[in-house]
């Protein structure tokens, strides 16, 4: 039992109607099986979380198990206080990327996108955004899409004991976050992609660099496959676990390789098409087997096309110039600046025209970043394809310079109600399998 819950009785609860509850915080497994043979009753309620390293975040599942089947589960959110939602609506529009960013930490870049794409549309701004520019969005989130999607896998062996798994698969993340890092200054959360554009453009070097370590994150993730996908080990422990029918999973909005892998193509990429993606020559990736080693399966063939997809972004920003930002300077934020000699804030170029040559530049600097700028009222329902499914972001305006309301339907959110038909009817330990391939992050969950 070592590889899926660690688990300590601290007495159980007498209910006429369900039978006794144990709450489990810790310790050994033992502890809970021999009070319920104590007791002669195997039908007992056991939590898994919300702080367990199985759950992938502050999430709680409340398990309904005889001996080892899995009976009834429930899933509990909410024990994630961030407020992100609510704080966009008391920030301008552009400081709400900083907040949206923060929402799923592994796949930061997808909400800035969605975001922003949303922001265009309620500006009317959506045509005139620099080709450059949206060359660079589409760069930067299939490098993220990679990363995810090797966490998803790693992660998830390294919770059935296989920590070689998570070893490798780090490794090649971090090359991805080098690369991210060298773009936009940070590795995750990087409030890079702005209304109207990116933040500046990418340096010199990136796609030199990008030529150089892709091939050693395609090296590792063979090497996974490698571990993974002939395993009899792995196989066992994934095949025909966490299974959901195609119809199942569209009745209860499954969305991104969970449901790719009952065998329907759905994929925002192509069925509305935004950041020119109709323009790229890449598979959307199915399966047929409707469990946990489909959706392995999926994910790994989904790293490969983002693959073919960076490499034609590549050759697309080598033949286009430009700028990074849209040119109406009542919306671009201040954002390509020459950066210092010490590699911290403006330059003194910058700061001696905006201060002393040009009383118009700086209160036009001053007013967009106290204020930020206006949005028609209106409002927008932008989606995109995010790592882990369909990301929505529907945003209000009421005319002014920060969002009415700003709401994300999160795929980890939304994919977290298949868990209990995935579960239900089969064995404890596959319970960490099913929820691995579900791939949820709880930022994403508890907004």
């Amino acid at each position: 039992m070592a590889d899926h819950t660690n688990l300590h009785a601290t007495g159980p609860a007498l209910d006429s109607q369900t039978g006794p509850e144990f709450t489990a915080d810790g310790g050994d497994w033992a502890a809970i099986a021999a009070e319920a043979e104590r007791l002669g009753e195997e039908r007992i309620v056991v939590n898994m979380g919300p702080v367990h390293p199985s759950t992938h975040g502050v999430l709680r599942l409340i398990l309904d198990i005889e001996g080892e089947t899995v009976n009834e589960l429930r899933v509990g959110t909410g024990y994630l206080h961030t407020g992100i939602e609510k704080n966009m609506e008391y920030r301008n529009w552009t400081q709400g990327v900083t907040f949206c960013t923060r929402m799923d930490y592994v796949a930061p870049l997808f909400q800035e996108a969605a975001y922003c794409l949303g922001v265009e549309k309620l500006l009317g701004i959506t045509d005139e955004i620099p080709a450059r520019a949206t060359l660079i969005r589409v760069l930067v989130m299939e490098l993220n899409r990679i990363a995810s999607h090797i966490v998803a896998i790693a992660t998830a062996g390294n919770e059935l004991g296989a920590t070689t798994m998570m070893t490798i698969g780090f490794r090649g993340r971090e090359e991805i976050l080098r690369i991210l890092e060298h773009i936009t200054g940070l590795r995750m959360n990087h409030a890079y992609i702005r209304p109207g554009g990116v933040a500046q453009d990418i340096p010199a070097d990136t796609i030199e660099m990008v030529r150089e370590l892709l091939p050693k994150v395609r090296r590792d993730i063979g090497e996974l496959q490698d571990l993974t996908m002939a395993n009899p080990i792995y196989k066992l422990r994934h095949e025909d676990v966490g299974h959901i029918s195609l119809a199942a999973g569209l009745a209860l909005g499954l969305t991104g390789p969970a449901l790719r892998a009952s065998g329907y193509p759905l994929d925002m990429r192509r069925i509305a098409p935004y950041c020119g993606y109709e323009t790229y020559d890449f598979d959307v990736i199915t399966d047929d087997s409707c469990d946990a080693f489909g959706r392995v399966r999926v994910r790994w063939a989904e790293c490969y096309e983002s693959m073919k997809i960076i490499d034609q972004v590549l050759e697309r920003l080598e033949a286009t110039p430009g700028p990074v930002m849209v040119a109406d300077k009542k919306v671009a934020w201040p954002a390509q600046l020459s950066i210092g000699s010490d590699g911290q804030g403006n330059s003194l170029d910058h700061i001696r025209e905006i201060m002393g040559t040009s009383m118009e530049s700086l209160i036009h600097h001053f007013k967009l970043v106290t204020e930020g700028f206006r949005v028609p009222a209106g409002q927008v329902y932008q989606t995109i394809e995010h790592p882990r499914g369909v990301l929505g972001v529907h945003l209000v305006s009421d005319g002014g310079t920060r969002p009415y309301r700003a709401h994300f339907r999160d795929p980890s959110f939304s994919n977290l109600q298949s868990t209990s038909i995935m579960s239900e009817g089969g064995q404890l330990a596959d319970v960490v399998v099913t929820l691995a391939s579900i791939d949820p992050v709880l930022g994403g969950v508890d907004r």
